[in-house]
């Protein structure tokens, strides 16, 4: 982590209620338009997570350095996992090649025990089904039970990368949910979060209109008896 202050507990949990289609919609009040992770999913269904980013490179492996016995206190993967510290988001830029699997279910599991609160990446991981059945929230572009070593070679650790095509700083705040992952810069994650949460909820009202047979204009976006009825509806359900 960086010297900039870490968001709070309480906006990390108002960032899980919003849905990223709405976090990446308020996202765009303040010019960000490229901020969702292309290609990249849930491992399996029901998956939520907010956390800082801690982030990892791979570069292309090359067969000098790959075809070594892996060292534990040398290699980048290992010492990041390690470093990995409580509530973070280990984020892996892949460069959206899933020949091969980043990790898999051991060190998952490692990432599990320090606390993260998830892993992220635009390539692939292997024994995904224990991934999934250890706990971990995990997000990948795709599934391979190839070794990492025979694709990637681990570069370097909390640096910016990209994942999914989106650029991603140590510290920025990572967001998942069942549709995939979007990406907050950390000095935005208050503001994006207390927008986000208001938004949702003026969705929800709006949607229940909609459902009730009610057209669009006027409700979607609302005019001022919209707006109106909403406020009304809100101070009900108190």
């Amino acid at each position: 982590m960086s010297e900039q202050q870490a968001p709070s507990r309480e906006t990390l949990e108002s960032l899980l209620i919003p849905s990223t289609a709405t976090l990446t919609s308020v996202l765009t009040e303040y010019g960000l338009y490229n901020t969702f992770m292309q290609d990249v999913a849930p491992l399996a269904p029901g998956m939520r997570m907010a956390g800082p980013a801690f982030t990892l490179r791979y570069i292309p492996g090359r067969e000098d350095i790959t075809h070594v016995p892996v060292d534990n206190l040398t290699d980048m993967q290992r010492i990041g996992i390690e470093s990995i510290g409580q509530g973070e988001v280990l984020v892996i830029d892949a460069r959206g090649d899933t020949r091969a699997g980043v990790m898999g279910d051991i060190l998952a599991t490692r990432i599990l025990k320090r606390g993260a609160a998830g892993v992220v990446s635009d390539g692939a991981f292997r024994d995904t089904p224990a991934i999934v059945e250890a706990g971990l929230v995990a997000y990948a572009k795709a599934r391979n039970a190839h070794n990492s070593k025979s694709v990637h070679y681990p570069s370097d650790i909390q640096r910016p990368i990209a994942c999914g095509g989106v650029a991603v700083f140590p510290g920025d705040i990572i967001v998942g949910d069942a549709e995939g992952v979007v990406v907050i810069p950390r000095h935005l994650a208050e503001e994006v979060a207390s927008k986000a949460v208001a938004q949702e909820d003026r969705e929800v009202f709006i949607l229940q209109k909609i459902q009730q047979g009610a057209s669009i204009i006027g409700v979607y976006p609302p005019d001022e008896k919209t707006l109106a009825e909403y406020e009304a509806w809100k101070a009900k359900k108190g």
